[in-house]
């Protein structure tokens, strides 16, 4: 994943959820994601399952590979 950017729009506010998170898993490797609360562990994750309610949430930027 590479420069992942969510932010979430309500109400004519934009709140910037996830900024710029990028990281790289080879073969038979784990991620463990840690952080404080409210760091976008959650919606980073979230986003790679697809499973952000859009709207509010939208991904601004960001790229997804796989094999």
């Amino acid at each position: 994943m590479s420069d992942l950017r969510i932010v979430f729009r309500t109400r004519g506010t934009t709140i910037h959820a996830v900024n710029g998170v990028s990281f790289e898993l080879n073969p038979g490797e784990l991620l463990g994601v840690v952080g404080e609360s409210g760091s976008g562990k959650s919606v980073t994750m979230m986003s790679l399952m697809k499973l952000l309610p859009t709207p509010p949430a939208e991904i601004v930027s960001g790229r997804v590979r796989l094999g």
